[in-house]
């Protein structure tokens, strides 16, 4: 370097650092790189076709790649109808804890979400849950709320990082085999949410489109076997979905229609379409009773809640308040205890199972 070029580049490195403090602009002269020919610089041509990525940790899935579970014929079994014992007594380990904690969602708007204002947990299922630490000790605010993805909430309950699990729960058969629910605080029907533009109706109209619906959810197979020329993209989060819309990613996402309330309420641009694929009942989920944590007396706590609330006014209360302004009041089913005799049956198998 000569000594002409390296005075030339002190001056520059001096006069960026006034230029920093005066906040004016500076520039190094062209001279310090090495001079090549504009026409030999490679040119990247921009691709038509690219986008911004899809959301992280999603499947795609082509049409019709992989069959649906076949629907199993196996009846939905009860629950465990609520004894005259206090909460104290029910469930003593929880109480002396002082707090129930419970997985929720953080982005399921109207449901259960984060209010990035406040910072506070808030929604439907939310206030569900403030109702059971209320009937426990007498404090809807005694509640430890655990962010649970979709396909983590099964294993939330065994691994018993949470107590109850009240995140859009669909009670069924198949799960039944993996938790334990309580009776119904929600009925759902299953509908598709669109872009108001798209020109799409109902599902007849998705053939060779892309339909998003969360990963772990019973609306997967929904998906696959209501539109089975529709490509599938999973998401970990219904919020993903509703972005991958907005982003043209997708045509329209499948969910029950309490979550897609919550959708078409962030968007004024989405409509939902189309009649019922399904009908789901929503149930808040426990650790299934073994010979480790026998959680009967636990559901038989939540059920007292759910009478409560459906008794006194307060569901149809937290209903108007959420969701009145999107759906029409479902009518809940009426709880399906098991008969006494099974139940103790069921409890005297867990305590020989302990011994």
């Amino acid at each position: 370097m000569t000594s002409k070029f390296r005075r030339l580049l002190l001056a520059t490195t001096a006069a960026c650092t006034v230029a920093l403090v005066g906040a004016t602009s500076c520039s190094v002269p062209q001279r310090l790189a090495p001079q090549q020919d504009e026409k030999a610089i490679p040119q990247a041509s921009l691709n038509s076709e690219a986008g911004p990525p899809l959301p992280n940790n999603s499947i795609w899935e082509s049409a019709g790649s992989i069959e649906p579970h076949p629907r199993t014929k196996v009846p939905v079994t009860g629950t465990y109808r609520p004894d005259d014992k206090t909460p104290r007594e029910r469930i003593p380990d929880i109480y002396k804890r002082g707090r129930i904690i419970v997985g929720v969602d953080r982005s399921n708007n109207l449901m259960s979400y984060r209010d990035t204002a406040s910072g506070e947990v808030r929604g439907f299922e939310v206030d569900i849950a403030r109702e059971i630490a209320r009937d426990i000790f007498d404090d809807p605010n005694k509640v430890d709320f655990r962010f649970v993805e979709s396909s983590e909430r099964t294993s939330a309950l065994n691994e018993r990082s949470v107590d109850i699990v009240i995140r859009t729960m669909s009670i069924s058969a198949e799960r039944q085999r993996e938790v334990a629910f309580s009776a119904p605080y929600m009925t759902t029907k299953t509908k598709l949410l669109v872009l108001s533009s798209s020109g799409i109706r109902s599902i007849d109209d998705t053939a060779g489109k892309t339909l998003c619906a969360v990963q772990g959810s019973t609306i997967v197979d929904t998906v696959r076997r209501e539109a089975s020329t529709s490509n599938i993209l999973q998401t970990r989060s219904w919020g993903d979905c509703l972005m991958a819309l907005q982003l043209n990613q997708i045509d329209g996402v499948v969910a029950d229609d309490a979550l897609l309330s919550g959708m078409l309420a962030q968007d004024s641009y989405t409509s939902i379409v189309g009649a019922p694929l399904t009908s789901e009942d929503y149930g808040v989920a426990v650790r299934k009773p073994d010979s480790f944590y026998d959680s009967k007396p636990l559901l038989r706590q939540v059920n007292s809640t759910l009478e409560r609330i459906r008794q006194d006014g307060t569901w149809d209360r937290l209903f108007a308040t959420w969701l009145g302004d999107y759906l029409e009041k479902p009518t809940l089913p009426a709880p399906n205890y098991l008969p006494e005799e099974e139940s103790s049956k069921d409890a005297d198998a867990t305590k020989e199972a302990q011994r």
